[in-house]
């Protein structure tokens, strides 16, 4: 009589602010035989509701929303891609005895640009932007502050090229989309804790990506030294989304990596 098959390896999908689980499909796809990938969706996003809480949101209470994900796995990888590559990270400092492996694509760590002085242009864009989304979703317009999120990332014209639907959802999303915002700028990045956890970490970045996830990726280059880090080329901020083969290979490469280790 044989004994049940060992678990697979539970892996973590967080999604970007404007998209929700669904964008991480082909990976979990790719991982599925090999993985168990499991699709989180944050406040606002899918089927959770939006934060209602009369306080800020921080990240560690969108973190809160996984841990027990993590425990009931008894671990496990996670991935994540800007906001929620913000939001792995953050797991990872938290619950390190739960965090098997981080895979971020360009987590939106805005403090770090903040905080240092090398970088306040680059803050200086992204609080600008911010400001910019605020006043429009303040004046009820979320279609405008849609726009300028969309095209921050994307560059001019992005906006036109969604289609009507897809422009229906980014503004809708807009509200927790300011709460992501909030979250980022107030959460300090405890640099000498993080390069001492000994995680397994792999930090991918875009070649075409904007000045300031450029800035933080190079930021992260030398306060996460031990990390395994590298540049996809002709990929910009979107690149789990517009170019999924290639970015998901490459996660797929670095977890099945982890497995042959174990």
């Amino acid at each position: 009589m044989t004994g049940a098959a060992p678990a697979l390896p539970v892996v973590l999908l967080l999604h970007s602010s404007g998209n929700s689980a669904r964008q991480w499909r082909g990976l979990a796809d790719a991982l599925a035989g090999s993985f168990d990938p499991v699709p989180v969706e944050f406040y606002g996003h899918g089927q959770r509701p939006a934060w209602a809480e009369d306080r800020r949101m921080a990240l560690v209470d969108e973190a809160a929303h996984v841990v027990p994900l993590l425990e009931r796995a008894g671990g496990a990888h996670v991935v994540g891609h800007s906001y929620g590559g913000a939001v792995a990270l953050k797991l990872a400092e938290l619950h390190p005895h739960l965090v098997r492996s981080v895979v971020a694509w360009e987590p939106v760590l805005f403090r770090l640009l903040i905080d240092d002085v090398g970088s306040l242009q680059h803050a200086k864009e992204v609080v600008h932007a911010a400001s910019a989304m605020r006043k429009r979703l303040q004046d009820e317009d979320a279609q405008r502050s849609a726009r300028t999120f969309v095209e921050f990332w994307s560059g001019s014209g992005a906006w036109e090229r969604l289609s009507p639907a897809a422009q229906q959802s980014a503004a809708a999303r807009m509200p927790s989309v300011m709460r992501h915002f909030d979250a980022l700028f107030n959460d300090l990045f405890p640099r000498e804790r993080m390069a001492r956890l000994g995680i397994p970490m792999l930090l991918l970045s875009g070649s075409r990506t904007v000045p300031a996830a450029r800035r933080v990726a190079h930021l992260l280059r030398t306060q996460l030294p031990l990390a395994e880090h590298a540049e996809l080329p002709g990929m910009g901020h979107l690149g789990p989304i517009t170019h999924p083969p290639a970015v998901n290979d490459r996660i797929r490469h670095f977890l099945n990596s982890l497995a042959k280790v174990r």
